[in-house]
């Protein structure tokens, strides 16, 4: 009997929590087969079978605290994998039998109407009445509060909207409801308040504001992003851009890419940026390694490959400690402006915000250009006004003339040796 223990998953990491077993009591598993996911402080990850056989479960259920070291499952390697030969077998045989008859008939002709509603049945996740009566009703989904499993829209649901036209009911419950629902915070959204109440006591925390014109960015994104993606295979997004424009500004302004270990400032002589991502179990900080070395795909690639483990909960502790940097996109969710808290132990955190037309003067003249706010927060303990100010405008200079991104210089300045 082999048993499997919650591993060793960081230095000061004593429990996790158990987010899903993967596997039942009594299945026969594979080696190296995933049988459940836990959640630490500071990432998701898997536990594999480490031998073939039956698998007896823990008594954990999904959602409970374990300690490291505690037992997780026990793997009886000694037991005999169930034949498939036997009777399934017989029985897979059975159903085809049964099946060939039908396969003569001729199948009923799809009209067009089944097929549309079949699209707003997996599209809108309601059940085959649900969708008939939004569609015959026309019923606005956003005015159908869902109850059903992993938040299928119910004929109850629609029935419930129409009878209350205006009128909402939180998920899972009924209009003029008073109830209040306790869960449990998860590790991760531990961590996460720990560490923002943290950085707003241990930092002497101040915020700058700038704003941009991405004229020039969207210009070429729109020019290039088709041959971009063609030739690299991933998209050309915003994010390369910020990134490049702050690897530029961090080697200028050094002390905004410092961090402070008691008495000592500590600068690095690289670019660790890391990058904001919200999931359903709450903000992550991923981060691309040596910025300041990357081309543009590569920034892609790496922003695309981080996003993806984030998404699947498949980030390992490497992939969130060490950066130096770090960058958070607010305007993906619509904010025009907000005071991002640095990610500690890091000094500084540049806020990106939504692109939205504005009118600006430009030699003289009133334009209208598609503007973003900026917004730095930083530790004024080590960052002082000249260089938070001097390396948020050194982005804006970067992002409004990308040219400069190539070699970090005006391209006319340094043919004439200015």
């Amino acid at each position: 009997m082999i048993e499997i223990k919650v591993p060793t998953v960081g230095e000061s990491i004593s429990e996790v929590t158990l987010l899903r077993w993967t596997k039942k009591d009594g299945d026969y598993v594979e080696r190296d087969e995933v049988i459940a996911e836990l959640e630490s402080e500071k990432a998701t990850f898997e536990v594999n079978a480490e031998k073939a056989g039956i698998i007896k479960l823990a008594a954990i259920k999904e959602g409970e605290s374990i300690k490291i070291g505690d037992l997780l499952a026990s793997i009886d390697e000694s037991a005999v994998k169930p034949s498939s030969n036997g009777k399934g077998a017989v029985e897979k045989e059975a159903v085809t039998k049964s099946e060939e008859p039908k396969k003569e008939k001729k199948p009923a002709k799809v009209t067009a109407p089944v097929t549309e509603l079949k699209a707003a049945v997996e599209e809108l996740k309601a059940t085959p009445v649900a969708a008939a009566i939004i569609s015959d009703k026309k019923v606005d989904v956003k005015d159908v509060t869902p109850t059903g499993p992993s938040g299928k829209i119910l004929k109850e649901d629609v029935l419930a909207a129409l009878s209350n036209p205006g009128k909402i009911a939180f998920k899972g419950s009924e209009l003029n409801s008073r109830n209040v629902r306790n869960e449990k915070m998860s590790n991760l959204r531990k961590t996460i308040s720990r560490r923002l109440v943290e950085a707003k006591n241990s930092t002497a925390m101040l915020t700058t504001f700038n704003e941009a014109d991405m004229s020039s960015i969207m210009e070429i994104r729109n020019k290039y992003k088709d041959k971009f993606k063609e030739i690299h295979g991933v998209g050309l997004g915003f994010m390369s851009f910020f990134a490049k424009a702050c690897a530029v500004a961090l080697v200028e302004w050094p002390s905004v890419n410092a961090s402070i270990d008691g008495d000592n400032i500590i600068y690095h002589d690289y670019a660790d940026i890391s990058i904001a991502v919200s999931t359903p179990r709450g903000l992550t900080v991923p981060v691309m390694r040596n910025v300041e070395s990357l081309s543009m795909a590569e920034i892609e690639k790496a922003v695309a490959d981080l996003a993806a483990k984030a998404r699947d909960s498949k980030l390992t502790t490497e992939d969130l400690t060490g950066g130096t940097f770090t960058i958070t996109n607010g305007g993906v969710f619509g904010s025009l402006m907000s005071t991002p808290i640095i990610n500690i132990p890091q000094s500084a955190i540049l806020g990106m915000h939504k692109i939205q037309e504005r009118p600006v003067v430009i030699n003289g003249q009133v334009a209208v250009r598609p503007m973003m706010y900026l917004a730095l927060s930083y530790d004024h303990r080590i960052i002082d006004g000249r260089e938070s100010v001097g390396f948020l405008v050194r982005v804006k200079e970067l992002l409004e003339n990308p040219e400069q991104l190539l070699m970090g210089k005006d391209p006319v300045k340094t043919l004439l040796e200015l």
